[in-house]
């Protein structure tokens, strides 16, 4: 642009120069001028390869790179997985009701924990590795495939516990994301052992998935609960080989997609229930309250997971090794009690028509216990570590106590959503002093 400038200013320049005949918004888009052509460039280069050439290497993105954003695959690939997100919550709904409350806890956290478990080792993947080509592409949505698979077997795995179907879905996610593990050991042998040992490592895991169709009733637990031990200590033994170049802001945006996606999904789960109940007439004060307050809870927990931006601890102490897994990690149980809030508050309405034989304080307990975990969790993993003031530290805790005590009360809901809110304003307050504090006067 200085230069057309320049051009046009000057009496020496031609008049036929081709500098006159291009107007500048054109001038500007010359050439690979935009991140993405310039990133899709340098890394052809780095691969001794032509820029769109079918045979790209999978290579490592740049964990500095500007703009980093969440892309239109990513997105699709975590609607699809909600999906299998409202049918364990669902399930969830029905054995509260039912009153199998302990039985229908243990198998959502079995089932929730594939989901979350394909689905977080694909988004940390992606974040390292995303070469947008057309195998990538087509392996993605085979995962996706997969996201259903194990989706359609939610049912009869809570309902008969036959693993089956749910096995083969996750059987089929985990052994695609191999393949990608296998291209990274080919086109980066800095990083080969440690795309090795993931792939070794998911790959013997799945055969024990498989392994456990075949077992004894009795014998089935024990070897769950050792093949989750097995799952979760993949990533730790493989990296200690080498950290890949995951994104921060990558990361940060990923994880919080996600959790929008199943408060979302909390937030329509409960909605279907109190528009069934108000459709057959029944207490409308009651659901009113309900509705009201299961809606305050959900914004209340939105804003509370958000008060804390993410990315600046992923981006500076929690580079150590212990402090991401941690993190990373510690996200299951704040997914999980997302996903549980709406079957709580939907098995509440249940509970107010009299469609349930399952006491008032279990009923109560399906609403506060998922929130009041979510919130000790957010605690420990995003507000905790920031180390900002000892009032917010204290909050947490003792609204997260507050909340658990709504469950004897005849209206949970709108109790534990006012504590919730108490402690938004908590929070407020204290952004609001620091930032006047790091203002001065």
């Amino acid at each position: 642009m200085r230069a057309l400038v320049r051009s046009r200013a000057s009496p020496r320049a031609p008049a036929g120069t081709a500098q006159h005949l291009v107007p500048p918004n054109v001038a500007d888009d010359v050439g690979p001028e935009n991140d993405e052509e310039r990133h899709d460039a340098e890394r052809a280069a780095e691969g001794g390869l032509r820029p769109g050439s079918p045979a790209l290497s999978l290579r490592g993105r740049d964990p500095k790179e500007a703009h980093r954003t969440a892309t239109t695959l990513e997105c699709f690939f975590d609607l699809c997985f909600v999906i299998a997100v409202a049918q364990a919550s669902a399930s969830l709904n029905t054995a509260v009701t039912s009153g199998h409350w302990l039985t229908g806890a243990l198998r959502f956290a079995l089932v929730f924990f594939t989901i979350w478990w394909a689905w977080m080792n694909f988004t940390w993947f992606a974040s390292a590795y995303d070469p947008d080509d057309v195998p990538y592409r087509l392996t993605v949505l085979v995962q996706i495939a997969g996201s259903l698979i194990l989706a359609a077997g939610v049912p009869s795995a809570f309902e008969e516990g036959d693993l089956r179907v749910v096995t083969l879905g996750y059987v089929v996610l985990r052994t695609t994301l191999t393949t990608l593990w296998l291209r990274v050991a080919r086109s980066e042998p800095a990083r080969r052992r440690t795309a090795l040992r993931f792939a070794t490592g998911v790959t013997c895991c799945q055969v024990g998935w498989v392994g456990v169709l075949f077992l004894p009733a009795p014998a089935r637990l024990p070897a769950i609960i050792a093949l989750i031990v097995a799952e979760v200590c993949v990533p730790v033994w493989a990296q200690s080989a080498g950290m890949t170049p995951w994104h921060p802001h990558h990361i940060a945006e990923r994880y919080g997609l996600f959790v929008l996606i199943v408060l979302g999904e909390s937030v329509a789960a409960a909605a279907a229930a109190v528009r069934g109940a108000l459709n057959r007439h029944h207490d409308t004060a009651a659901l009113y309250l309900l509705a009201a307050g299961g809606l305050l809870l959900v914004f209340a927990l939105w804003w509370l997971y958000f008060a804390r931006p993410a990315h600046t601890l992923l981006a500076t102490s929690h580079q150590a090794h212990r402090r991401r897994f941690t993190w990373a990690y510690g996200h299951y149980l704040i997914f999980a009690s997302a996903a549980a809030e709406g079957a709580g508050l939907a098995a509440y309405t249940h509970l107010i028509t009299g469609r349930t034989g399952a006491p008032p304080l279990s009923a109560g307990g399906a609403v506060t216990v998922p929130a009041a975990v979510f919130l000790i969790t957010v605690w420990a993993v995003h507000v905790r570590p920031h180390r900002r003031n000892r009032v917010e530290q204290l909050a947490f805790p003792v609204v997260a106590v507050a909340v658990l005590m709504a469950a004897r009360s005849p209206a949970p809901a709108l109790l534990a959503a006012l504590a919730a809110a108490a402690l938004v304003v908590v929070v407020t307050l204290v952004d609001r002093a620091e930032r006047v504090r790091r203002e001065g006067p």
